[in-house]
């Protein structure tokens, strides 16, 4: 279960990209939740999804 504090969805989230997987797509795919759902919560705080670096900044 991931976080619903934004700073706190931020830091799970980033770590286990850095980690574990390759891609956002690969990481909702695996947790059963969408892309947009995580996209949008980080957004509502400021972050974007930067593909390049698979991180959210």
């Amino acid at each position: 279960m991931l976080p619903t504090d934004p700073i706190m969805l931020l830091s799970v989230v980033n770590t286990k990209l850095r980690d574990r997987y390759d891609s956002l797509e690969a990481l909702c795919e695996d947790m059963n939740v969408s892309p947009e759902m995580i996209e949008y919560a980080l957004s509502a705080a400021g972050y974007v999804y930067d593909e390049d670096r698979n991180q959210f900044v």
